[in-house]
């Protein structure tokens, strides 16, 4: 059974997660010790809160987890996610992991949509990212964010539309994320933790 490490570092619903990715098949650690997290088969990044507070919890560990990357699997959900991106406008303009190319932007104000973006919404899956195998066009998964990752096509695993088209997977080598919260999404969330799995 291959081992995920949740990375605690201050900020996430890491038990929700563990449940979600205990029940996909995987055994998990939740663990602050980078050291520990890299011994195991891949590592998630999970996160709820500010990207600049979430960025500086994980100064400290960041050279260690970019060169994990470099040799196996990391998912990042939802803040976790925006912080592979290289840089965030959230509060000001702040430096994220750079694993992928591109910034996190708030959505501009529309009538007749509320921000943050939250609840069910669809997902147009792009490419032949392993995480979306067996998992239909138009799944619905559950989202919770004010801020989106701006991206160029080629690192969109999936494109959901509020307000605008945004990313709401990213995949860029073993740097791969979800704005979404698989955890929440029911069989399709399970599926793509199962899916994620199956890269270890």
């Amino acid at each position: 059974m291959k081992t995920i490490a949740i990375l605690d570092y201050g900020l996430g619903n890491l038990r929700s997660v563990m449940r979600g990715l205990e029940r996909s098949g995987a055994h998990t650690m939740i663990t602050a010790d980078i050291e520990e997290a890299s011994s195991a088969d891949g590592i998630v990044l999970p996160g709820v809160g500010a990207f600049s507070q979430g960025m500086e919890q994980l100064r400290t560990i960041q050279d260690t987890l970019i060169a994990y990357v470099r040799e196996a699997p990391v998912l990042g959900i939802c803040l976790g996610m925006q912080m592979l991106m290289e840089w965030s406008e959230e509060h000001g303009l702040h430096r994220g992991l750079g694993l992928v190319p591109g910034t996190v932007r708030r959505f501009p104000k529309e009538e007749g949509f509320k921000v943050p973006h939250m609840g069910w919404n669809t997902i147009r899956i792009n490419d032949e990212c392993p995480l979306f195998e067996g998992v239909p066009q138009e799944s619905y998964v559950y989202f919770v964010h004010s801020y989106y990752a701006d991206t160029a096509p080629e690192y969109r695993a999936s494109t959901t539309s509020y307000i605008c088209p945004f990313a709401s997977s990213l995949q860029n080598g073993n740097a791969l994320g979800v704005q979404f919260h698989p955890e929440k999404s029911g069989a399709v969330g399970l599926k793509i933790l199962e899916n994620f799995i199956g890269l270890l």
